[in-house]
């Protein structure tokens, strides 16, 4: 070997100890960087020219390459992490939030507010409370209901509010990701490793996965992103994430460009649209099935009760257009009883007509048929009983009148020298028309107390008509044992009863969520402490790789300096 290749060898020690030198600096410097993966220089010797009877000697060192030291699989694993601790943090504030609104813990819940209710009917019954005091008590309870609904619908329409700015941010992410792979692709073209550029493209990836669960797909410089199996960046293109409005009528995460539907199902975005349409429908949900049955109920009980006196005239609550007042109560195509929350069944009830002058009462049968059998013994109900059936019955009986109001109302009223009431309804009928009711409204969102009840409190049902004899507190009774008597639409249990199975299980959700959530940000940590080890700069060992290069690049240089002195007394001898 030549002095001069001598002096070659010691110039490429020098060469690669300076870019070691400048790699440990770099990562001493960038120690404390968020999203900063370690990088290493790694030597390999430059294989010699020739060989000789001494064999082949190498030409010196060279760098092949400077790269990231990062774990693929561990990545992954961390992001996954990372998407389920958001996922379980945001569903332990979102549970922790309806807990919160329905308020069960405290002293002014619904429970306290139904039980108030039924109390105050109990007293009344007994002579303790006044009707207007009853009323009153109706009023504070839907007024309770509808602003508990209320909050409920407001906490959904935050966490949309919520989406809208998640999606926004999930969707510069995918641009800026895919517009880095662009850059990543043009600089490594000339085989050189941008690990600068791809820090700061995982470091976008990692934020994504605080919003929806990923797949990363590495290909060449580019990497792709996969939510679920929809492909949302495809090397420098980004298909762009927004909220839509599907036909449902629910809004979901879609792609920007043809609106195909994601469905993520971990992130702060996968737990919002979960929780949205999981645990705070349900409890939305729970909130008008009990008003829903808190109506019914109660009207089947004070549409077959008597107030001071007899009724002369009540107006149902419930509004029907032209059509469906000759459809059967029970006809799929009859729009208005469809939408109900509740229906009448078959069976009937009866209408008492009282002379005035003479007192005198009249009892007559209304058979409600509902059976959902026609007169040929086939299924079907174009024999059942509809409205305008029933206010044919009414109005042919002696002494009454029967007719729709303007706005399709059923109205009864007595004629002059009569009076009427209700009694032994075992089709639910007159509840679900609002005769005589004590509630308006059909759920949370309009439920209501009478107005006729509101302006003359005296026409509150207490009394019943019973085979000819008059109970006086046989319908408030009835109404304080409403309290305690089990409903089959929610599944056998009381309206109480019903309520705090949710409340329960929403505490129940809502403790689960905290645990989840501090499990996950353990595993989140223990992740981050092992992607650490891999990826995380020590600086006691770059203090140890900057002084094996600082001796190296000494090395070199004695290398260099030693040729020289060789060449120069060669040179003498000449």
């Amino acid at each position: 070997m030549s002095l001069s290749a001598a002096m070659q060898i010691g110039r490429t020690a020098l060469s690669a100890s300076q870019l070691g030198i400048a790699t440990t600096g770099n990562n001493m410097a960038n120690a404390a960087t968020p999203g900063y993966r370690r990088q290493i220089a790694t030597l390999s010797p430059m294989r010699g020219a020739g060989g000789g009877l001494a064999g082949s000697v190498g030409m010196g060192v060279a760098v092949s390459d400077i790269r990231r030291q990062v774990s693929v699989s561990l990545e992954n694993r961390a992001r996954g992490a990372l998407s389920d601790e958001h996922a379980a943090l945001a569903r332990q504030n979102i549970l922790g939030a309806i807990e919160t609104t329905l308020g069960e813990l405290g002293d002014n819940d619904l429970s306290s507010q139904l039980s108030s209710f039924f109390n105050a009917w109990s007293e009344r019954a007994n002579l303790v409370q006044s009707s207007a005091v009853v009323v009153q008590e109706g009023k504070s309870l839907s007024s309770y209901v509808q602003r508990l609904r209320s909050d409920l619908v407001s906490q959904k329409t935050a966490i949309n509010q919520e989406l809208a700015t998640t999606s926004s941010r999930a969707n510069d992410l995918l641009d800026q990701i895919a517009t880095m792979n662009q850059s990543i692709s043009q600089t490594e073209g000339g085989a050189s490793t941008a690990n600068t550029l791809r820090d700061q493209r995982d470091s976008l990836i990692e934020e994504l996965s605080t919003l929806m669960d990923v797949t990363v797909i590495e290909r060449g410089g580019s990497v792709d992103i996969l939510v679920g199996s929809a492909p949302v960046v495809l090397g420098g293109s980004s298909r762009g994430v927004t909220m839509t409005r599907t036909s449902d009528g629910a809004t979901r995460l879609a792609t920007r460009d043809d609106g195909s539907i994601l469905s993520p199902t971990s992130g702060a975005i996968g737990s919002l649209i979960a929780e949205r349409d999981g645990s705070v429908d349900r409890s939305i949900d729970a909130i008008d099935a009990l008003a829903s049955q808190l109506i019914f109920q109660v009207n089947k009980i004070h549409s077959t009760s008597i107030g001071d006196s007899w009724l002369r005239a009540t107006t149902g609550s419930l509004a029907m257009p032209t059509a469906d007042r000759s459809l059967a109560l029970n006809d799929p195509a009859n729009s208005t009883l469809a939408g109900l929350p509740f229906a009448p069944t078959n069976g009937g009830f009866t209408i008492n007509v009282r002379n005035a002058a003479t007192g005198t009462v009249n009892s007559v049968r209304i058979d409600v048929d509902l059976d959902g059998i026609t007169a040929a013994g086939l299924p079907g109900t174009s024999d059942d009983t509809s409205a305008d059936d029933l206010r044919a019955a009414i109005g042919g009986i002696a002494g009454m009148s029967a007719s729709f109001a303007p706005d399709g109302s059923l109205r009864l009223s007595a004629q002059a020298g009569f009076e009427f009431s209700f009694s032994d309804d075992s089709s639910g009928a007159l509840a679900t028309l609002g005769l005589n009711g004590y509630f308006t409204g059909t759920n949370a969102v309009d439920i209501g107390v009478s107005s006729t009840l509101d302006s003359n409190p005296s026409l509150l049902g207490v009394g019943t008509w019973n085979d000819g004899a008059l109970i006086e507190n046989g319908g408030a009774l009835a109404m304080a044992g409403l309290e305690s008597k089990g409903i089959d639409a929610l599944n056998g249990r009381t309206l109480l009863g019903a309520w705090r199975d949710h409340v329960i299980v929403t505490a129940s959700e809502s403790s689960a969520a905290e645990t989840e959530s501090i499990a996950t940000s353990v595993v989140r940590e223990s992740l981050d402490g092992q992607r650490a080890a891999v990826s995380g700069v020590s600086l006691d060992e770059e203090a140890i790789n900057l002084l094996n290069f600082q001796q190296q690049y000494q090395a070199g240089a004695r290398i260099i300096e030693v040729a020289r002195q060789l060449m120069e007394t060669l040179m003498s001898v000449v």
